[in-house]
């Protein structure tokens, strides 16, 4: 469970606000704190007032892996291998398992034949899947992703969306604008003007967005 009590940070002001473990997905309209709020969780950001904790514990001292919408920002190795094994090396983790978890994630997620290619010689797409794995391969208790599916088309989103959903992080929190995601959350957020409007069920906060740009594509409503 993730508690949010008290949380006053730039223009978001959060008062209380309990996330379950499973896949929360936030939305709203730009600009409405929704990568503040992901920040502040993932504990890349330490919040103005207010308290964050995460299992009990504050965000720094959970593994967290954070995947942003411009991956090409965060990624730290000129060579994808070493990329996705970079958070296995940093925390020491022996040799061989490093290789077999850099295997079985690229295999996860399609891109072997990506891990002796460079970096900077990929497509948006293709380091936006470099990113998520180094951040699966660490195995975290908290995923984080903010509109990482805006730079994939709907086939690559949705065989992400499929690995996330089957992967062991208790704890997965993204925004997206797809609102045939959003659909399928555990739990749905809706935050606005830096505030909480709508938080429950995809069914119940679309209810309460019904005739506006977020009500859902009838196509993901159904699913």
């Amino acid at each position: 469970m993730i508690r949010i009590a008290g949380l006053s940070h730039r223009a978001l002001r959060v008062p209380d606000l309990v996330l379950p473990a499973g896949r929360v997905v936030l939305i709203g309209p730009n600009g409405g704190g929704k990568t503040t709020l992901l920040r502040l969780v993932a504990g890349i950001d330490l919040p103005g007032e207010g308290e964050i904790l995460v299992d009990g514990l504050p965000p720094r001292q959970v593994e967290v892996g954070w995947v942003g919408e411009n991956p090409e920002e965060t990624l730290l190795f000129t060579r994808v291998a070493d990329e996705i094994a970079s958070a296995l090396r940093f925390r020491h983790d022996p040799c061989l398992f490093v290789e077999e978890q850099v295997k079985a994630v690229a295999g996860d997620l399609g891109i072997l034949s990506l891990r002796d290619r460079e970096t900077g010689s990929l497509s948006t797409g293709e380091r936006v899947k470099v990113a998520l794995a180094a951040a699966l391969a660490a195995r975290p208790g908290l995923l984080v992703l903010d509109e990482t599916d805006s730079h994939l088309d709907g086939e690559s989103a949705a065989g992400v969306e499929a690995l996330v959903r089957t992967s062991a992080c208790p704890h997965v929190l993204l925004a997206t604008q797809r609102m045939e995601l959003a659909a399928r959350a555990d739990l749905l957020v809706f935050l606005e003007a830096g505030r909480v409007v709508h938080a429950g069920s995809p069914a119940a906060v679309f209810a309460g967005l019904s005739g506006t740009p977020f009500s859902p594509p009838v196509q993901g409503w159904c699913r």
